[in-house]
């Protein structure tokens, strides 16, 4: 039993005009797919563990992986899939294929880009073909994607620690599917709504007894999946939106009355789901006020891992103006980090930093301080942590301290080449910093930091900042959204239309 696996995994953020090229995947390919994602809490992982778990061979084609971003370019989407459909028909007679994609890809021809790589996926193969494909849990689902794979499997939380399990489980149906064990049917239904960011948290009400209800599913003998995606809300696409997908074993009715009750289920949680979150000025007065350190500062608008360009400077402007100390900010400014390097460890200067990449997320800030160390940017996370990788590179790094008077708590500013996810203590530990002993972190994220911040955390406070990935809907214009388009951009529903389930 030979089965393939590959995949082209990314999360683009329509409103960020920068879009991804070829150049910004981390592309493995063969043995070196393996190799690197092996020993990795991720579905890849899952999927190569799975070879001796469940007894066939493995056959590696392509994975491909990007930081959230712009939508992908034309060049990109073609090159990476066209590659991966010729490794794929190179490759000796399969039995089937596992497949990773994230589920809120979009191109620049293709609005459902993943859908795009299913279709070209099943074009060359069989229709009954077994193709498993694996999703993020914030995935836009859509309907291709479903009528065109023989099952969906999604994460089941966020912050992202079940990759490598899903993978294990594709990996289970697949082999089960080939064995004429099971004979896989799926419906997809989605509610119209918007599950906002904030509250996506499936370790927290109210979405975890949604999340609770997915594993009592999975208990029948007649269901063989269970998933619920709480959707991707920076892509104004007609998929937006949060999805409820159920395989069953040959019964496809069950499969549609279990997907609609998943989605009732979300539906009747909708007026829960409003939120209120304090602006930059008022969270840093909270920070500066609090006693409980390090107090976290989730800077929302500037969620690296939601797309956004990672070098926002408001919340760093409030801090500074507000006379806060001991601090750690993260930002990405690559000439910033040239010019360090270019002044050396030890080095007085001042320099402008962040607010480069765009106008929205704030006017570049003068800083000045010493060059206290200078990294290349590699650091290795050895614990499950949101992104499912092992190895990091956010490209040559310098570590700037601010302050540091013998009465007050030094701050410091980490400026990397690259945008860095901050899912992982690893970035400040790798340069020398110890978090759990400074007054305030600021974090680019959203909930998916969680994972590694809440240990240390005395307190945590989100933040509604502008930027790319602002919680607020209200900042930005839809226009292909079915759940937002011609609505106040501040509801989180709207009236009710008949599902559609497939």
């Amino acid at each position: 039993m030979r089965i393939a696996v590959g995949g082209i995994m990314h999360e683009s953020n329509t409103f960020n005009r920068r879009l991804t090229s070829l150049e910004a995947f981390r592309v493995q390919r063969g043995d070196e797919l393996v190799g690197w994602w092996r020993s990795a809490p991720h579905e890849v992982g899952g999927f190569i563990a799975g070879a001796a778990s469940f007894g066939y061979e493995l056959i590696p084609t392509l994975m491909a992986q990007a930081t959230p971003g712009g939508m992908v370019t034309r060049e990109a989407f073609e090159r990476l899939t066209r590659e991966l459909l010729e490794r794929l028909a190179r490759a000796p007679r399969l039995d089937g294929l596992l497949l990773a994609l994230h589920g809120a890809m979009v191109s620049e021809d293709h609005l459902d880009a993943d859908g795009e790589v299913v279709r070209r996926l099943r074009e060359q193969v069989d229709a009954d073909f077994p193709l498993v494909v694996t999703h993020d849990f914030h995935a836009n689902v859509s309907e291709q994607v479903v009528e065109l794979s023989t099952a969906l499997i999604i994460y089941k939380s966020y912050p992202h620690l079940d990759h490598r399990e899903r993978g294990l489980q594709a990996a289970s149906v697949i082999v089960r599917t080939i064995k004429g064990e099971i004979r896989p049917a799926q419906a997809l239904v989605k509610p119209p709504m918007l599950l906002n960011i904030v509250n996506q948290n499936t370790n927290a009400p109210p979405l975890n007894h949604v999340m609770e209800a997915l594993h009592s599913l999975e208990e029948q003998p007649a269901i063989v999946a269970a998933s619920v995606a709480g959707g991707y809300q920076y892509a104004d696409v007609p998929e937006l939106g949060p999805a409820a997908v159920v395989v069953t074993d040959g019964a496809p009715a069950l499969a549609r009355q279990e997907a609609r009750r998943l989605a009732d289920q979300l539906w009747s949680i909708r007026e829960r789901l409003h939120f209120r979150l304090p602006d930059v000025a008022e969270a840093v007065r909270e920070a500066r006020a609090s006693d409980r350190n390090p107090v976290i500062l989730v800077d929302m608008g500037d969620n690296i891992g939601g797309g956004s360009s990672g070098d926002s400077t408001f919340i760093l402007h409030e801090l500074l103006r507000q006379g806060v100390t001991g601090w750690v900010v993260v930002l990405a400014d690559r000439e910033a980090v040239a010019a360090c390097a270019r002044a050396g460890v030890g080095a007085a200067l001042r320099l402008q930093v962040g607010g480069a990449r765009d106008n929205l997320h704030g006017d570049p800030v003068e800083v000045s301080g010493r060059v206290k160390c200078l990294h290349d940017g590699r650091y290795e996370e050895s614990e499950v942590r949101h992104d499912g990788q092992r190895y990091h590179d956010q490209g040559l790094s310098a570590l700037l301290e601010i302050g540091g008077a013998p009465d007050e708590r030094a701050s410091f500013l980490l400026l990397t080449s690259r945008r860095q996810t901050p899912f992982s203590l690893q970035q400040l530990l790798s340069v020398g910093l110890q978090p759990e002993r400074q007054r305030v972190l600021v974090v680019k994220a959203a909930i998916a930091y969680r994972a590694a911040y809440e240990k240390i955390a005395g307190a945590i406070i989100e933040v509604d900042s502008p930027g790319l990935t602002a919680v607020n809907p209200a900042r930005f214009r839809y226009h292909r959204a079915p759940a937002l388009s011609g609505l106040p951009t501040n509801a989180n529903t709207k009236e009710r239309k008949n599902d559609k389930p497939h």
